[in-house]
């Protein structure tokens, strides 16, 4: 743990009976002020179990749990650590009699149901599909996933912000200017999310945003639940509270006064959660309540050079011109990578970080690639790059589905062989690639060979490899052949065996065969990851729908094909902390920019890609919703206009590039290829933004 400086440990040894807001830039050590914080409530003799830890999201509070698991920590009851949401659902689930049958749900003497991310877009797809047949959504074109997560967006953003959920048409329509008839999918969504939650008020399901409704609305009102919570939680440390729902805001601004303590942490610049229901105005303030304001100003993190260039690029983001002070493009903080070509960009990109890993040897830790957008093909382009020069590398994407996961892939075709009962019969280049994935060593061109000879689609059985021609066996190897046959038997086997829920089958055959010496996932951490996050997709969903009655009359019901009919359709996975805590730590970090931000990390050296894109500000097309206009300080019944538009992008543009500049030590490769990922020329407003710095004028 690092010394702190006077303004840190003032920050976290202030008197146990005060409150104070701490405020700075990030890399200013807030957080570490915060962990100290809580070392000080407990070596001061405060029970563990009156402390309360929020944070926006689960992942930031990884400083904190390294405390309270440490072995040094003090004897005695634990640390609370909670989300809003994730305290919501607790006390909803603790003190369900209360509200049961204020809150409207039809069986209050029936326990509730909790619902994922995942589990919640099945049943909106369940409600949504047959609005779909009856002419509803008629005027857009949307995938089907993304129509049922934007309903649910919607939902999720009455509750955050706190208004009826049945004023979302009413909220987008008034703010829309463009073609009357689309005004009409405003109608169809209020509809899609009207139905779901009645059906969910019907079955005592609670999806997120009723579990936030419950417990603002019933909950948090109730004298006894306000008495429990006063009396158990008498200090909080809430640390990234700019990134939080002004709902949350609204619960500590009535909370705060009732403890012994509180120590608010406000990342000054954030608010990149803003499209989650962030609200920045709320968060800050909430200092009101406070005895103190602390401000830190001091960065641990940027280099002198670098906090130049963050200065420079807010002046051109924000004003359009430069401060008339030059940068050298050829300086230690800024190194711009050009080629004509997309490829060739990738090529040096990686040329570059191989370089930096044997001269000057920086770590692959302290190496970060990022981009506005991680598509397939990029991630794929660059790691198979990576691969070929033993670059090890990791990934974070939480908005990629389980389903465009390779690994995620050949275990269902590896289900799918293993339960003809679905009948779902893969093909036999989807068996090949299964096989390529689960036995060590398989290249594609044997695994399709094998596949061709070997595997019969009509009844889902293998031939032996014993049956194949010398030649042919000799030419896969023996060795190859012998892992196959393990392989073959125990599907073969388990044919005739009583089928288990779908997550225990995944890890039955992932404990007894794929784990294995010579198998496909003893060594690929990235597929083990990959493995343990289906597993515990499939769990979860099975735990929601074990008692659910829907499509359960249907003759050819079942839980784990109606799983992976839903995976197949693109349901995106809830985000799993395995996704943001990697076990290979010593490796590139890829990932989109906002995702590097909400990790809270810092790294040496940055690579952004495609500067040319739009992305760096635009917003992804969202006809169902709207992150602004469901906001609280957007006044209802003004218009979203064009200037409205590029405001905000330039707002989102101007944090993004601060927070990442914040969380570089030494610098950053400004990467372009004249004709980008798509083929078309890329001048992209950051572009001629670092254009404008790096030239000192206009």
């Amino acid at each position: 743990m690092p010394e702190l400086n006077d303004d840190q440990r003032r920050a976290a040894e202030f008197a146990l009976d005060q409150k104070l807001f701490l405020i700075g830039p990030a890399g200013t050590g807030k957080t570490t002020a915060g962990v100290r914080r809580l070392e000080y409530l407990l070596s001061s003799g405060i029970p563990a179990s009156e402390i309360l830890v929020l944070t926006p999201q689960r992942s930031l509070q990884d400083p904190y749990l390294e405390v309270i698991q440490s072995p040094q920590r003090p004897a005695g009851g634990e640390v609370t650590t909670a989300t809003i949401g994730g305290l919501a659902r607790r006390l909803c689930e603790l003190f369900w009699p209360l509200a049961a049958e204020a809150a409207g749900f039809a069986r209050p003497d029936l326990p509730p149901l909790f619902l994922t991310l995942e589990t919640a877009q099945y049943y909106m797809a369940y409600l949504v599909r047959p609005m779909l047949e009856e002419g509803y959504f008629q005027s857009i074109t949307i995938d089907r996933y993304r129509l049922y997560s934007q309903i649910l967006d919607n939902l999720n953003k009455s509750a955050l912000v706190g208004f009826p959920f049945t004023e979302i048409e009413s909220r987008l329509d008034s703010a829309f200017v463009g073609d009357p008839v689309q005004r009409r999918v405003y109608h169809d969504a209020q509809e899609g999310a009207t139905r779901f939650r009645n059906y969910c008020l019907k079955h005592n399901l609670l999806d997120f945003s009723l579990q936030l409704d419950v417990f603002c609305n019933h909950l948090w009102p109730n004298p006894t639940v306000r008495e429990f919570l006063f009396q158990t939680y008498r200090h909080i440390i809430y640390d990234n509270l700019e990134e939080d729902s002004p709902r949350a805001h609204d619960i500590l601004r009535e909370w705060i006064p009732q403890i012994e303590s509180a120590m608010l942490i406000y990342d000054e610049g954030g608010g990149y959660r803003r499209f989650l229901g962030a609200d920045t105005e709320s968060g800050r303030a909430l200092s009101e309540l406070c005895d103190t304001r602390l401000a830190l100003d001091l960065n641990f993190v940027m280099s002198p050079k670098i906090a130049k260039l963050d200065l420079l690029m807010k002046h051109v983001i924000q004003h359009g011109t430069a401060i008339d002070v030059k940068l050298n493009p050829e300086a230690d903080e800024i190194q711009p990578l050009s080629t004509r070509f997309y490829p060739q960009l990738l090529d040096a990109i990686v040329s570059e970080v191989h370089s930096l890993l044997v001269d000057p040897k920086i770590p692959a830790s302290e190496i970060v690639i990022l981009a506005p957008y991680l598509s397939d093909a990029l991630r794929f382009s660059l790691t198979e790059r990576l691969d070929r020069l033993d670059i090890p590398w990791r990934s974070n994407r939480p908005s990629r589905s389980l389903w465009e996961e390779p690994a995620c892939r050949a275990l269902i075709t590896l289900g799918a062989l293993a339960n003809p009962h679905w009948n779902i019969k893969p093909t036999k280049f989807d068996v090949a690639y299964a096989l390529m994935s689960a036995i060590d060593g398989l290249d594609l061109v044997r695994a399709q060979l094998l596949a061709e000879i070997t595997y019969h689609q009509k009844d889902l059985q293998f031939s032996t490899f014993d049956e194949i021609k010398t030649e042919v066996q000799e030419r896969i190897t023996y060795v190859i052949g012998g892992r196959f046959t393990i392989l073959r038997d125990w599907l073969m086997a388990y044919q005739q065996d009583n089928p288990l829920p779908l997550d225990h089958f995944f890890r039955k055959l992932f404990g007894e065969v794929l784990s294995q010496l010579g198998f496909g996932y003893h060594i690929d951490l990235d597929a083990v990851r990959v493995a343990a996050s289906l597993v515990e997709s499939v769990r979860k969903f099975r735990l929601a729908m074990d008692p659910s009655s829907v499509d359960k009359d249907r003759p050819d019901f079942d839980l784990g094909k109606e799983y992976v009919d839903m995976l197949q359709e693109g349901v995106i996975a809830a985000s799993y902390l395995d996704d943001w805590q990697s076990s290979v730590e010593e490796a590139v970090l890829i990932a989109p920019a906002h995702t590097f931000i909400m990790m809270n990390k810092r790294a040496k050296i940055q690579f952004w890609m495609d500067i040319g894109s739009t992305g760096w500000y635009e917003r992804l097309a969202q006809p169902l919703t709207h992150p602004y206009v469901l906001s609280r300080g957007w006044q209802p019944g003004r218009t979203w206009t064009d200037a409205d538009e590029v405001q905000a992008g330039e707002l989102s543009m101007s944090r993004l590039v601060s927070g990442l500049l914040h969380r570089c030590e030494e610098r950053i490769y400004i990467c372009l290829s004249e004709l980008g990922e798509s083929g078309f020329e890329q001048r992209g407003e950051l572009f001629r933004d670092f254009q404008k710095v790096l030239s000192g004028n206009e």
